[in-house]
């Protein structure tokens, strides 16, 4: 008798604990997500990523063109839904190959793919790049955006840290973006300009260049 009260008494404390490490995996899970596109955070992204380095992996960053006219003509939903678009198709890629997926904030993302046949690299940035620029249904209305996509390969020796490789395809994006947009892929894996806190001068949420 009193081992079954003994019983029913921790019952309450068991469910209690089991509810509390629920919602606390849950709290874990949300922070890796970014909230509107459901992609995972820059964190989480640099987390798993690395497992994904070998010979024959690419590396991508994506900035959106023509993002803030999007949002200055059509209101702020418009741009959310742009996201949301580009985030879907970017995390169709990456499941096709067993790759991964960030949204880096604002209209940057990020991929870590790992290429079967790399002499393909070209014609597959080249159907990314048109599947992000499909347009896409707003209000009634056929709105679009454009994308510069830089790329970085991991090829044959020592595989570098995944910060060098992010660096450098933020490199050969802005020189995707400097000739209009498309796509650029980087001669090699080591980052040509310097950085300021570990991210390229210049860039947003940099102040000075690096000696």
């Amino acid at each position: 008798m009193s081992t079954t009260i003994a019983a029913l008494s921790a019952a309450p404390v068991a469910v209690g604990w089991a509810v509390h490490n629920l919602v606390w995996r849950r709290r874990i899970e949300a922070a890796r997500r970014d909230p509107l596109t459901g992609l995972a955070t820059r964190a989480a992204f640099q987390a798993q990523a690395p497992r994904l380095l070998a010979p024959g992996t690419v590396v991508l960053v994506i900035d959106l063109d023509g993002f803030k006219a999007l949002n200055d003509r059509h209101g702020h939903a418009a741009g959310d839904a742009a996201l949301t678009n580009v985030a879907g198709a970017l995390a169709t890629a990456a499941a096709v190959v067993g790759g991964c997926v960030a949204r880096l904030g604002g209209d940057e993302f990020v991929l870590a793919l790992p290429i079967q046949h790399p002499g393909d690299l070209p014609f597959d940035l080249a159907g990314l790049h048109e599947s992000l620029c499909e347009p896409f249904r707003f209000n009634g209305e056929r709105v679009s955006v454009g994308a510069s996509i830089g790329a970085v390969m991991v090829s044959h020796g020592p595989v570098p840290p995944l910060d060098r490789l992010m660096r450098r395809a933020d490199e050969a994006m802005y020189a995707a973006k400097a000739i209009g947009g498309g796509w650029f892929i980087a001669p090699d894996t080591t980052p040509s300009l310097p950085t300021t806190n570990g991210r390229r001068a210049g860039r947003r949420g940099t102040h000075e260049e690096a000696s």
